[in-house]
């Protein structure tokens, strides 16, 4: 299948140029459009007009100009069927066997603050995506380029063979549709929101290859990291990678669950995390105060663990994180004398992140087998809450201080959870328990003597009094927990005899 004619039209014009003039060398006949064609003809390249093909001018704005039968007449036709090669001569088609097309950049229209609806609409395309399917449905006959990255594989092949390879045909044609299904994904989740339609009879969603990982959770299995057009600039798949090795498939999940934690705090606050759990969470006056804290709430489990902090890291911290393993530091900034330090070690991750930065709630979608669920982001806070004091004896105002850095950790630990606090940090986590007197047993246990006097938090409610007792018997003084359960009043009661003051919230923060 030797290439006669090329039909060249695209908005990103990064290397067109130069490939069409080896085009040209090679002999090929090139019809072009607008603003291609300016550019081709100012670099002296010798192009037809797309009007010159179809007999019929460019109309309504260029909204018009390829929907036309000797267009697509001309990438449709099956070469190898005498009724289609003889109805393409009857009404004088020219075949097209190269299509190079890349589409109106609607992403980055609507990535513009100030974007208009009527802006993002003009930057539909229809033409594009139209040739790019009829010619890929034809890749027996027809050769199709979307990207750029694959100018130089089709030249070499022309030039070698005077033909591109089919099974290369096949593999652009499988990447047009993938690309214009992921352009129609983007405008269909941009229009859904504008129509304010929560729960569609159908969820389209597309994500972008940041990079092949080694491999998934175990070295068996192959993985990929994607992430989200227009994603949050708080997502770790935002992150820019300053020193160390590639990230893992577990380092990505691990700093995500990292990130999310410490995104709950305005204070200085570092987050260690071991296998999306937290280890240790402290805040301070500074940053160095609040690893300080991270540190001492577990030095056993932070080693090899994953470090996230809301504020610029410093010369000081950065000698305190260089003495021990860690696989990464994600923080919104490392001075130049904490970067020097951190990168004597040559495997440590150093990520920078915007912590800082708010970000609205994102739709967290969830793969099962077969199927997928979708829920938002679970971003309630203790200020969004309904709080009641059911006990005769309410939380001092250290408890209170306590109980509400309880409440933000045990909101992402995995349920059933238990988490105890004191003195601005950490001091216990139970995680994934089948029940919840067990995790408040692992997170006293992990605590020993300075759960004296701590606080406990829990994602949901106590389905008896078997908890309080526990915690009255470590010396906890105050509890947080949603409440809720139809044997409330025997927790009640027990913390009552107990002299401990119990919080309810009303809202319970499963994670699973």
């Amino acid at each position: 299948m030797s290439i006669k004619r090329a039909l060249v039209s695209v908005s990103n014009k990064e290397g067109i140029v130069p490939f069409v003039q080896q085009l040209v060398e090679l002999g090929v006949e090139v019809v072009s459009t607008g603003g291609t064609k300016k550019a081709l003809e100012e670099a002296g390249v010798d192009v037809i007009g797309i009007s010159e093909v179809t007999g019929f001018p460019e109309i309504l704005d260029g909204r018009v100009k390829t929907l036309h039968p000797n267009i697509h007449g001309g990438l449709l036709a099956m070469r190898e069927s005498n009724d289609h090669l003889e109805q393409l001569q009857k009404h004088n088609i020219t075949p097209i066997d190269l299509v190079v097309v890349n589409l109106y950049p609607f992403q980055q229209t609507i990535a513009k603050p100030d974007v208009t609806f009527a802006d993002a609409i003009e930057n539909i395309d229809i033409g594009g995506p139209s040739m790019l399917r009829a010619a890929a449905k034809n890749h027996t006959h027809v050769t199709v380029v979307v990207d750029p990255a694959d100018y130089e594989t089709v030249i070499a092949q022309l030039k070698e063979d005077k033909k591109v390879a089919v099974e290369t045909r096949k593999k652009l044609a499988a990447k047009v549709f993938r690309h214009t299904a992921s352009y129609d994904a983007v405008i269909a989740e941009y229009l859904t929101k504008e129509v304010g339609e929560e729960h569609p009879e159908s969820l389209t969603v597309t994500f972008e290859k940041k990079q092949d990982l080694r491999y998934g959770e175990n070295p068996h299995q192959k993985a990929a990291f994607y992430r989200k057009p227009l994603g949050p600039t708080t997502s770790i798949a935002q992150a820019e990678q300053l020193h160390g090795k590639e990230l893992s498939y577990n380092n990505i999940n691990d700093a995500d669950a990292a990130v999310a934690i410490v995104k709950e705090f305005q204070e200085p606050a570092v987050v260690a995390i071991k296998h999306m759990n937290p280890c240790g969470v402290g805040v301070g006056e500074t940053i160095e105060q609040a690893y300080d804290k991270a540190y001492a709430a577990d030095p056993v489990s932070i080693f090899g663990g994953i470090i996230a902090a809301n504020q610029e890291i410093d010369r000081d911290t950065a000698l305190k994180m260089k003495e021990i393993f860690l696989e990464i530091i994600i923080a919104p900034s490392f001075t130049a004398e904490a970067l020097e330090i951190l990168t004597t070690k040559k495997n440590l991750r150093l990520l920078t992140l915007p912590i800082e930065k708010a970000n609205k709630a994102e739709l967290k979608i969830t793969t099962i087998h077969g199927g997928a669920l979708v829920q938002e982001e679970d971003t309630y806070g203790l200020d969004e809450a309904t709080i009641s004091v059911p006990t005769k004896r309410e939380p001092t105002e250290e408890e209170w201080k306590a109980l509400k850095l309880a409440w933000k950790v045990v909101k992402h630990v995995k349920s059933n959870a238990i988490v105890l606090a004191k003195n601005d940090m950490t001091i216990g986590v139970g995680a994934g328990q089948m029940n919840r007197v067990g995790a408040a047993k692992i997170a006293i246990e992990q605590a020993g003597q300075e759960a004296k006097g701590a606080v406990m938090g829990s994602d949901a409610f106590f389905p008896m009094s078997d908890t309080v007792e526990e915690a009255g018997k470590a010396g906890i003084t105050a509890i947080i927990q949603p409440g809720g359960s139809i044997r409330d009043e025997d927790s009640i009661a027990k913390a009552n005899e107990l002299g401990i003051a119990m919080v309810f919230t009303g809202v319970r923060h499963f994670k699973h």
